[in-house]
């Protein structure tokens, strides 16, 4: 490591940290410099809205509270879940920042949610559960509520605004609720020629006035996602919310994450286990669909889909002492392999850090490339077993 980067700056959310330095197998390094760069940078660009971090899904893999804390640390004023059970971990770890959850079942805590001063999404039959449990709880719950503008996933329909709107005010009225805000979720945004964006936005327009004339006095409105960030001003309302951004990931096909200034955050490392020399001919891995074409060499990685690798990535790249290979073979549970080559010096490379994606190396999106995904999942999917450690600043090719 460099001196910029620190020891373990608190203990991740769902790994164990590794104690030694000298000894890790595999590990995902975040780099929390990065974070809060890219929150400043979109904090810059669309002020004077605020932004939201979508901290979600143990913060797409980076973890949530270290995550969540730096990008508060950087401006962000929001945070947001897609389940109540993922905010409340984030209230327990002590962030006490603005933090909405969108994302329910009947079995969804409300009542605790209200009691830790959680914004909750309404877009339907939540709502009398939500009233419910803000009774319960001698508290009224903030709610936004949520138009479907036409993903046609969650939120409203909007033949059933107008009556949502009714019912909501009724609670309100009762002091059961305060609608704090509207808002909706963009399909298309990382399409940016793609006319569907215009529609949502004019959509969302109306159920916005809708509710504004039904006498709702609105905090937030919110529709953007990070390529609406980036790309339509037009769509950044009072709040954005900063998703694979805050990452330092790029939503656009073609396009590299620092045309819009943002800096990768997890860089995902492994080490070389076993190297041996095979003649041409040599099948590799399950299923024998790659065979060697040549006499060459090798190298085995001790990661494999048990870790959160796609076993679909054959021929995606990786970075060893400074030269990029290719995964070769089908990629098992827990390894997988890489074509060294015939001219290589096995007591130089075996034990070599194996740089899979991030600082250094290949993208997360070469990675989705090769699996047939989004970059997305490839960070997200990077499982409990592999050891996240938190840093500051660039790290070195060292390693410590």
């Amino acid at each position: 490591m460099s001196a910029q980067s620190t020891e373990q700056t608190e203990k991740p959310t769902h790994t164990q940290d590794e104690t030694t330095t000298s000894t890790w197998e595999r590990r995902a390094i975040i780099d929390l410099a990065n974070i809060r760069e890219n929150v400043k940078r979109v904090a810059e660009l669309v002020a004077p809205a605020e932004v939201m971090a979508v901290v979600k899904a143990d913060g797409y893999g980076h973890g949530a509270v270290a995550v969540g804390r730096a990008a508060v640390q950087a401006g962000a004023t929001w945070l947001g879940c897609a389940h109540v059970t993922e905010a409340l971990k984030l209230r327990e770890a002590g962030l006490d920042s603005q933090l909405m959850a969108w994302l329910h079942t009947e079995g969804t805590p409300f009542e605790a949610a209200i009691a830790a001063n959680l914004d909750l999404a309404v877009s339907g039959w939540e709502l009398e559960h939500v009233a419910r449990a803000a009774q319960a709880a001698a508290q009224p719950a903030r709610v936004h509520l949520k138009i479907d503008t036409g993903l046609g996933r969650n939120g409203c329909t909007p033949d059933q605004w107008e009556q949502l709107l009714g019912r909501a005010a009724s609670f309100q009225d009762e002091g059961l609720m305060r609608v704090v805000g509207v808002f909706s979720h963009l399909a298309v945004a990382d399409e940016p020629e793609r006319p569907e964006t215009d529609e949502q936005l004019e959509a969302f327009n109306q159920a916005v006035a809708l509710a504004e004339d039904a006498g709702f006095d609105l905090e937030v409105r919110h529709i953007a996602n990070t390529p609406a960030i980036l790309t339509r001003p037009d769509a950044h309302y009072d709040m954005v919310r900063l998703g694979l951004g805050l990452y330092g990931l790029s939503p656009f096909a073609g396009e590299e994450p620092a045309r819009y200034g943002l800096r990768p955050a997890m860089t995902l490392v492994s080490r070389i286990a076993n190297v041996k020399k095979v003649p041409a001919g040599q099948g590799v891995g399950y299923g024998l669909r790659y065979h060697t074409d040549r006499e060459t060499y090798l190298g085995l990685v001790p990661m494999g889909y048990a870790d959160g690798i796609p076993r679909s990535a054959s021929n995606a790249p990786v970075s060893i002492n400074g030269k990029t290979y290719l995964v070769r073979g089908t990629i098992a549970m827990d390894q997988f392999v890489v074509d060294l080559g015939p001219d290589i010096d096995v007591a130089e490379i075996l034990g070599s850090e194996v740089i899979l994606f991030g600082e250094g190396g290949p993208s997360a999106t070469d990675w989705a490339d090769a699996a047939g995904t989004i970059n997305y999942e490839i960070v997200t999917r990077i499982s409990p077993r592999v050891p996240r450690r938190l840093v500051e600043g660039t790290w070195g090719e060292s390693g410590e």
